[in-house]
């Protein structure tokens, strides 16, 4: 009997970490091959969570967003309009050597934008399908209209150190160099809190960049963890094995949240947006499940539990068949007690 008794109590102080990075990891875990990059920020609060936050992926789509934030801040300084047109051309130079090429509609997820090949569009027209239907052709003509050079600049006075913007999509000559596009999801997590913080250009921009966002029409991984109906401020991005999904969440009633997921060496990118509308799920519930004005990883921890009681007297007999074994058990109690507690708060 005192033998079962002492292991259920050394079973009973065996730590569990279910903290919300314990929870992501796991379901990571869960898929083979899987490397994810997460970075997340309770906007006011001392709330965050980065796993794996500052490994460099191959960008995707994502770049489009420091396209995006360039173009207003060029706007803002009176060097661009909204309204302006600029002829649109199926027809780019390569980093490489300057040799061209054109992109293949059946490899766009905005085909409708090649039947305005040869016309004049406006940037604002342009923005807006490069961001909700991720136009490729439209990065290109926006990243020749703001240069990329001058594009990875504003991302560093963002505080985005790690970005790199190089090209316009699909340069094939310029990928079997290695020379890419790369992003971390701490980067994107800053240009996001920037936008959403009316610091990545002026305030009216800003508040322009997270309404084209909120229209972002590629719904299924961030979005598909959430409650119907949650508004979601996001880009995502994805070449073979690659998968992400950047985003500004208004939780009701909450303060917005950023969260980026990045991921790779996932084939199918079905099991990638799950894994990622998961994480937005469990992120989801620790920032719903937090009490007001509750915050993360240093935030004072709350008063520690009160004492247990002592055990009642008229159990002596039921846990130990003698004196002595229950002197021991005092011990045991003495010492496993505290520590019990200890791993509660």
């Amino acid at each position: 009997m005192t033998g079962l008794l002492l292991l259920a109590l050394a079973a009973a102080v065996v730590p569990h970490d279910d903290s919300l990075a314990a929870r992501i990891r796991e379901r990571i875990a869960t898929v083979p091959g899987a490397e994810v990059g997460v970075a997340f920020h309770r906007l006011g609060h001392n709330d965050t969570l980065y796993l794996n936050a500052d490994s460099a992926f191959h960008a995707a789509s994502t770049m489009k967003v420091p396209v995006m934030i360039e173009l207003f801040r060029q706007i803002d300084a009176h060097g661009l309009s909204l309204d302006q047109r600029i002829l649109l051309v199926n027809q780019f130079g390569s980093i490489v050597d300057g040799s061209l090429y054109a992109l293949d509609p059946g490899d766009d997820s905005d085909s409708a934008m090649y039947r305005m090949v040869g016309e004049r569009v406006s940037v604002r027209d342009l923005m807006f399908h490069m961001i909700t239907r991720s136009s490729n052709l439209a990065t290109n003509a926006l990243i020749a209209l703001v240069g990329a050079a001058r594009t990875e600049a504003t991302m560093r006075t963002l505080g985005a150190m790690r970005i790199r913007v190089l090209r316009g999509v699909e340069d094939q000559k310029a990928f079997d160099q290695g020379l890419n596009n790369t992003t971390t999801a701490r980067d994107l997590a800053i240009i996001l809190e920037a936008i959403q913080e009316n610091r990545a250009a002026s305030p009216a921009s800003c508040a322009m960049m997270r309404d084209i966002l909120l229209h972002q029409e590629f719904n299924d991984a961030i979005p598909a963890g959430l409650p119907a109906g949650t508004p979601v401020a996001h880009k995502t991005g994805d070449i073979t094995g690659v998968y992400h999904d950047a985003a500004i969440v208004y939780p009701k009633g909450g303060d917005p949240y950023v969260l980026v997921v990045l991921t790779r060496g996932i084939p199918d990118h079905a099991v990638a947006r799950s894994l990622i509308a998961d994480i937005s799920r469990l992120v989801y519930e620790h920032v719903t499940a937090a009490p007001p004005g509750a915050g993360g990883p240093g935030r004072p921890p709350g008063p520690p539990p009160a004492p247990p009681a002592p055990p009642r007297r008229h159990h002596r007999a039921a846990l130990a068949g003698d004196g002595k074994n229950f002197s021991i058990l005092q011990r045991i109690l003495a010492t496993v007690w505290p520590a019990a507690f200890q791993c509660l708060r």
